[in-house]
Parts: C-alpha cells; structure tokens; sequence
C-alpha cells in the first residue's frame, strides 16, 4: 500500500492548514482522508442529470445528503452556496467551486470562466475553493492566467485550492484522449507545478489502442494500479482525490475506490454515484464509502 503525503509535509501557511484541518480531521471520516460531495452537475450537464433521479433536482436533497452521509465536504457553485448552504451552515464544511461552463458549445478549446471570488468563499465560511483547469486546451494561455489571480488570492485569505485537474481539446483527443494515462498523468503535474493543494483527477483507463497515440513513453503495458501510483507520484507535494464518475453499481464503483486509497490518494469525491439514488440507497453507499475510508487512517 503506497504511502499518501501528510498534511505536516505540504509546507502550507497557517491558513491554509488550518481549513484543510478541518476537512482532513474535523468533518467526513476525519481521520486525514477527504470525502466529498459535488453538486456542480447542474451547470456543467444541465438538467438532464436529475431526469432518472427527480428528487436530486432540489439542492436541499443534495445538502441533506451530504449532512445526514457525513461528507468532508460540499462542492458547489455560487447560486447554490448563498440560497442553500445557510441552513446547513456549521454542519457541513463548503467548497465553493469558483469557475465553471456549461457543455453547450464544443470542447475542442474548452475555457471554463471565473463565476465567484475568494472572498466570496470567505464570506459564506468556505474552508475551501475548487477551479477547474483544462490541460492541453487551446486556450490554456487564458486558463493558466485566470487561475493564477485565484491562486494570489488564494494565498492571501489563507484559502486551500482544489483544481479539478481535466485533460481536454482537441490536442489531447489526437494524442488519445482524456482519459489515458499519459493525459491525466499530465493533467497531475500541471496542477502541481500551478499551485494546487488538492488535485481532483479522474481514474485513468489503461487500454493500448488509445496509448498507441500518445507520446512514447507512455506506448507500453500499464496495469490500473501503476497508472494510479504514476499519476499520484506527478501530483508530488499536493494531495489527490479522485472521482466517483457517473451512477453505477455500488460494489463497482467501491472496488475502483479502494484501487485508489491503496495507490496513494487521499480522498474521494463521489457525486452522481451517490446522489442519483433515492435517500435510503444514497445514505448507504456513503456509509459504506465511510468504511472504505475508515481502513486508510
């Protein structure tokens, strides 16, 4: 079992330690693992991903879930932190997503625009900010600045950056897409070396028909447990979580999750998978999310 950074080794300001304190040992498993809840789907897919589960259309549901399923934390965007998160305010730590787009136009040269400050995650008690950065798209140049203006007042309120770390455009699909190794391996180094304190990435796929495109050092047999281990080495000094991805079966979803708390990761941020469900099926499965977490202490 590979060996996650502690918080003592990230060299962080007071601050910033102090709020990932909180979300590490205060909240969720608290016992220096992250589990948290995003409900950022609305702006990102649109309604659609509340079709099969109807209750989910209402952010209370969500709240509710991430109270009762005691999650590390909440993430979600501006409209639903200031209408939503008051009720639930001291129960449940906030990470307030500070940029996102809709799926609308193409993703060949995706941009995701600034919707929220710093300041405001300080105003509503955030312990946390999350950023989305698109690796490889043809206007990182726009990203990369965007995000450093964050980062500077990240630093200046003492505020801890999540970066939902995602390879897109159309260079990284002619390179074999955004899901192989070489692309979130990438993905996790970039977010290293902009500032990130936490990296959101998704689990790497490992199969040879995509890798035949990309660089040649990435053209040879991976198992999922080395691209795990490969990728959490890239994210060095910053803490990893991955993602839960959409709805599917519990015990599916659980088997990749434990592949990665064993790689190294620090946490886990399942969304869909749990939400999609009615309460009940909902609490359960961060029940047994929470029993997962409990054997990475």
């Amino acid at each position: 079992m590979a060996k996650r950074p502690h918080l003592n080794d990230l060299n962080l300001p007071a601050g910033k330690k102090a709020r990932l304190h909180r979300l590490l040992y205060q909240a969720g498993p608290a016992n220096g693992t992250l589990m948290i809840l995003p409900i950022d789907q609305g702006l990102e897919h649109g309604p659609r991903d509340f079709f099969d589960a109807p209750e989910s259309q209402d952010p209370d549901f969500q709240f509710r879930i991430a109270v009762e399923g005691r999650f590390s934390a909440i993430a979600c965007h501006i409209g639903l932190a200031e209408k939503y998160y008051p009720s639930v305010a001291g129960e449940i730590p906030l990470i307030l997503k500070l940029n996102g787009k809709t799926e609308i136009p193409s993703d060949d040269s995706p941009l995701s625009p600034v919707t929220a400050s710093v300041a405001d995650a300080v105003r509503l008690g955030a312990d946390a900010v999350g950023y989305t950065l698109y690796i490889g798209s043809p206007r990182q140049d726009a990203d990369f600045a965007q995000f450093r203006r964050i980062r500077e007042d990240a630093e200046r309120f003492g505020m801890p950056i999540i970066v939902w770390s995602y390879p897109r455009g159309s260079a990284i699909e002619s390179k074999g897409g955004k899901d192989t190794v070489y692309a979130v391996d990438y993905a996790a180094r970039v977010a290293q070396e902009l500032g990130a304190d936490v990296i959101k990435l998704n689990v790497p796929k490992v199969d040879a028909d995509p890798l035949a495109q990309a660089p040649k050092a990435y053209q040879r047999p991976w198992t999922t447990e080395e691209a795990l281990q490969q990728v959490i080495r890239s994210a060095g000094r910053s803490l990893v979580i991955f993602a839960g991805g959409e709805k599917s079966a519990g015990g599916s979803a659980l088997g990749k999750a434990e592949a990665c708390m064993k790689a190294g990761a620090t946490g886990l941020i399942f969304g869909r998978n749990v939400w999609q469900r009615p309460m009940n099926e909902a609490l359960e499965l961060s029940q047994s999310i929470h029993q997962l977490l409990e054997q990475f202490s």
